[in-house]
């Protein structure tokens, strides 16, 4: 699983921009951008980022989780 892909693809699926994001997290466009590009991902980072998208990216960890551990 890559989270920074997710994270782009949703915001592609919402037509969300790199602008916007960057704005709501008072972050430059350029560190928006080395998100979509990170494997992983600090967890008060990834909630924020949820709670703008309004997307459960936490959900894509759990069912990672599920699938390589059985009976969880």
């Amino acid at each position: 699983m890559h989270i920074g892909q997710l994270i782009k693809q949703e915001m592609d699926k919402q037509g969300k921009t790199v602008s916007w994001l960057a704005r709501e997290l008072s972050y430059c466009r350029t560190n928006v951008y080395k998100i979509y590009d990170k494997k992983s991902i600090d967890t008060d980072l990834l909630l924020r980022i949820s709670i703008l998208l309004k997307h459960d990216f936490f959900a894509s960890y759990s069912n990672e989780l599920k699938q390589n551990v059985p009976n969880i």
